[in-house]
């Protein structure tokens, strides 16, 4: 266990802080994370937000659950590494969390109804490439014929030309083209330059 938030490419039990290493280390940089978290947060219009996941996030996550669990123990610890280990992207991918957000309870409701298979429709488009269609919800379905599910986890395969645009600095789109929810936008250059640091 270290005393320090340390990026290594691999999250371990070994490179987590004990809970009292990581209780110090929030205190001071909470604010930094949760910039890193803002800074890699795209809205898709007025409702839908996609979270993109980094070794950052994800340890910020394990660390979390850890303190707020009060877990301990190698098996609890691994538990913990087991869920959110397939959220850390690859080097050849993008995974997030999409948050499907309705302030009010009952458009929220009627809303989820409209939008089952949201999540299948959210694409990524590289520049001059074709786009990439995100692969939803791996760890279980999260949707029944009455609705979807008000978070959804997406992965975005990208191939090795995409890869290498992104890299030299092509333009990203992140969209959807569900029939009930028709958005796109482009991705904001300092965020973009996040995400290519998740290619390898």
């Amino acid at each position: 266990m270290t005393t320090n938030m340390q990026l290594t490419g691999h999250i371990t039990i070994d490179s987590l802080m004990s809970l009292e290493a990581y209780s110090k280390y929030r205190k001071q940089h909470k604010p930094s994370i949760m910039a890193h978290r803002k800074l890699r947060s795209v809205r898709l219009g007025d409702n839908l937000n996609l979270q993109f996941e980094s070794e950052t996030t994800i340890r910020y996550q394990i660390q979390e659950m850890l303190r707020i669990e009060k877990i301990f123990e190698e098996e609890g610890i691994q538990q913990e590494l087991d869920a959110y280990l397939p959220l850390l992207p690859d080097g050849h991918n993008w995974k997030g969390t999409l948050l499907i957000e309705y302030p009010d309870v009952n458009e929220r409701k009627r809303e989820l109804a409209r939008l089952i298979g949201v999540e299948d429709r959210l694409f990524v488009e590289v520049e001059g490439q074709p786009r990439v269609y995100a692969i939803a919800d791996e760890d279980m379905a999260r949707e029944n014929d009455e609705k979807t599910s008000a978070v959804h986890f997406v992965r975005f395969e990208l191939t090795p030309v995409m890869c290498a645009l992104v890299k030299a600095g092509a333009g990203v789109k992140l969209g959807c083209d569900h029939t009930h929810y028709p958005a796109h936008t482009l991705i904001g250059p300092e965020t973009l330059a996040s995400l290519a640091g998740d290619l390898a």
